[in-house]
């Protein structure tokens, strides 16, 4: 089974798992919106090459 008792360290694990989570979450959404920065630049430097 899943023991999620951290016992004394409880105020410093669940903390820690917290924020480790928190910064993954941010990175994978920084990255995504990243990419789709990345794709309209794209799309709009082909847009430009077609019109000259």
């Amino acid at each position: 089974m899943l023991d999620l008792d951290a016992g004394t360290y409880a105020a410093f694990v669940w903390p820690a798992f917290a924020i480790s989570a928190g910064v993954l979450i941010w990175m994978v959404a920084d990255s995504l919106a990243s990419a789709a920065r990345a794709r309209a630049e794209l799309k709009r430097l082909g847009e430009e090459g077609d019109a000259g």
